[in-house]
């Protein structure tokens, strides 16, 4: 499972970050600590939904993403993405708050999940999107990808990052196509 963001206290409650506070959200609740260096991230390995589950934050930025999917090619070449992953990410096309499921697919603009599929030299790698909305009129997307939430989006979180959380350990317990006929 990876999350995607920016790595550095200044991104750390940024839109463009969510990716990483889904996945440190699942981490806690199944009790895995992010505390291991490699494949360019920070990781824990542990177990959810009763199976072998490695929860990945790349540390590479956001727009090079898949770098952290090249160094786990090196250690495990025969790793599926197709089978064994999602990647969690944000998304403009989406009302703050809301997520969909998907098993394939392009990156949709975001460079995140476009270095990935570069990596995977594939687009059938399952993903939850987290919505984050659209920037106000007249504020540039880089400014607000990566702001903060406001305070009305703040108050939709918790539940929002709660939701997205069971849907990832139904993903590891289920596979993608369950995952998205009950939380999409």
């Amino acid at each position: 499972m990876l999350g995607l963001g920016n790595p550095g206290e200044e991104y750390e409650r940024t839109r463009h970050n969510i990716g990483f506070q889904v996945v440190e959200s699942l981490a806690r609740r199944v009790g895995i600590a992010l505390t291991g260096r490699r494949w360019a991230s920070l990781h824990g390995q542990g177990l959810c939904a009763g199976k072998p589950t490695a929860l990945v934050l790349p540390q590479t930025f956001m727009n090079r993403s898949g770098e952290a999917l090249d160094s786990l090619f090196e250690d495990y070449p025969e790793f599926d993405p197709s089978r064994r992953l999602i990647a969690v990410y944000d998304d403009l096309d989406l009302p703050c708050g809301q997520m969909r499921l998907r098993a394939s697919g392009g990156a949709g603009g975001q460079k995140g999940m476009a270095s990935l599929i570069q990596s995977a030299g594939s687009e059938s790698i399952p993903r939850l999107r987290f919505g984050i909305g659209r920037p106000p009129e007249g504020q540039g997307v880089t400014e607000f990808v990566l702001g903060p939430f406001s305070p009305e989006e703040v108050a939709l979180l918790p539940r929002c990052i709660g939701k997205a959380t069971e849907a990832l350990e139904h993903f590891v317990e289920f596979g993608i196509d369950s995952a998205m006929n009950h939380f999409n």
